[in-house]
């Protein structure tokens, strides 16, 4: 009997609901389920969700989680009694940072007359700035759902929602518009003076160190947004014990960033989502698409050598191309006519040209060894994806053979699992049920675990302060280290 429980606890941990863990309720109900999704900066109003009949926004995400439980100040287990918060996947501290550090940057003043450093979302939202910048603005579309769980009678997912009690909070979030920023702030036009972006990291670091909430976690349990790869390029390094959500690591050291603490979110993709595809095998002519620069340094020499290699095969579309001018209708009609659509490392291992692949149901092809993908620890991206190793891709005529080989048959599955999973990579708001927000908040949530873990360790010895020093540690000679 002893052995047998000896070997049984050596088994791989297994939950009943391990295969469908937060995974929305009507995909697993419905897996060709391709209801399409409003991409539209939609207005919510009381009267607008009447219209909609007022409960369509309110399903639940299948959840395995401790809905009962919070932490005081101190970190000792309490009981919660509100029964709404406990709904939630996860719970949320957000800062009340000045308007600065996010809305104002969009030109958003605030009010003396609501007194409060956030919009009234019930009305006309600050407009987010179009072209690629959107391809980074998860930072935008988590705040506003954070703000939007505080509505009554709101429409939304609930997979996350705000609390001001700091004590039933999961995680810290710190609404810093880092991406846009980066985007808009970070070049100034007298040489000797800071950037604004660099002046608003160097503002909120002195912010966070102030606060009591990071000084007693020492900012493991805060989240916080760096989407575009050169965002918070100054902060980064101090406020590393934090959950960053990020595109990749490739321009992060290991010990800042890395795949155990942080979570990867998706681009919002800049071609619009195909609605109503009856598209075939048959009737995409193009058999391989790439549309985007092809002279990249680091990882993306590759795009050079497949360019020389591809450029002349029969069926493959392989051009410079770039978001000015008609480059979106071009991509969007190249995408939509294509078969398989190539996703290069470039600059960084990862692009939004994946995304717009998936939202134009044009298989991808992942040649990037580096990438590190959304959601994968609940999503197989080799059920709609093909990845070739870069050493392998750029072996002549190995990439358009193994293109060509794929069967109809196989390409048609791939095709139907893109229209199925379209959803879980869509920004919108009011957000929905198995959309990125829902999705993103829920690969926090499966971050919390490890984040109290750490959190917990780290108070194993604050009740006991330090020995006093020795009479010998006081006289000892202190040697640096340098000193040999």
């Amino acid at each position: 009997m002893s052995w047998f429980f000896v070997l049984r606890s050596t088994s791989h941990p297994h939950s009943i609901d391990d295969e469908n863990l937060l995974i929305p309720n009507s995909w697993l109900n419905n897996n060709n389920n391709n209801n399409h999704v409003d991409n539209d900066h939609a207005r919510w109003t009381p009267e607008s969700e009447q219209q909609r009949g007022g409960s369509s926004f309110r399903n639940r995400a299948i959840l395995v989680n401790s809905k009962d439980i919070s932490y005081d100040d101190e970190g000792n287990l309490k009981c919660s009694s509100n029964k709404n918060i406990d709904e939630a996947v996860i719970k949320v501290f957000m800062y009340d940072l000045p308007s600065k550090f996010h809305f104002g940057l969009l030109g958003w003043e605030e009010s003396d007359e609501r007194n409060s450093v956030w919009p009234d979302i019930r009305g006309p939202i600050p407009g987010y700035p179009g072209g690629l910048n959107l391809q980074h603005s998860i930072e935008f579309w988590l705040t506003l759902d954070l703000l939007a769980s505080e509505i009554p009678n709101a429409p939304k997912a609930n997979a996350a929602v705000r609390v001001h009690n700091s004590s039933e909070a999961d995680i810290i979030f710190v609404p810093f518009f880092s991406s846009l920023s980066y985007n808009r702030y970070s070049k100034t036009n007298q040489p000797g003076t800071k950037s604004k972006n660099k002046v608003l990291q160097e503002e909120l670091v002195k912010y966070l160190a102030e606060q009591d909430l990071w000084k007693r976690s020492g900012g493991k349990d805060h989240l916080i947004l760096a989407h575009h790869p050169n965002s918070m390029l100054d902060a980064r390094v101090k406020l590393w014990p934090a959950t960053f959500i990020l595109a990749d690591f490739g321009r992060y050291p290991s010990n800042i960033a890395n795949v155990e603490k942080d979570v990867i979110a998706p681009y919002k993709h800049v071609i619009c989502s195909y609605v109503n595809d009856t598209s075939t095998f048959d009737t995409r002519p193009t058999l391989l698409y790439f549309q985007g620069a092809i002279y990249r340094k680091d990882g993306g020499i590759a795009r050079q050598e497949l360019f020389y290699l591809l450029k002349d095969e029969e069926g493959v579309h392989f051009s410079f191309g770039s978001v000015q001018k008609d480059g979106v209708k071009k991509a969007t009609e190249g995408m939509r006519s294509s078969k398989f659509c190539l996703n290069i490392a470039g600059d960084t291992p990862s692009s939004n040209r994946l995304f717009d692949a998936i939202a134009s149901h044009c298989v991808p092809v992942i040649i990037s060894d580096a990438i590190e993908l959304p959601y994968e620890d609940v999503l197989d991206y080799s059920e709609f994806c093909l990845f070739v190793p870069t050493r392998d891709a750029i072996k002549e005529k190995y990439l358009i053979n193994l293109i060509r080989n794929v069967s109809r048959d196989e390409w048609t599955t791939m095709w139907n699992k893109l229209k199925e999973v379209e959803q879980f990579f869509e920004f919108q708001f009011p957000s929905k049920e198995g959309d990125a927000v829902q999705m993103i908040w829920q690969a926090v949530a499966r971050r919390v675990p490890s984040v109290r873990l750490k959190v917990n360790k780290s108070k194993r010895f604050s009740r006991y302060p330090p020995p006093p020093t020795t009479y010998k540690e006081q006289n000892s000679i202190h040697v640096p280290s340098n000193f040999w």
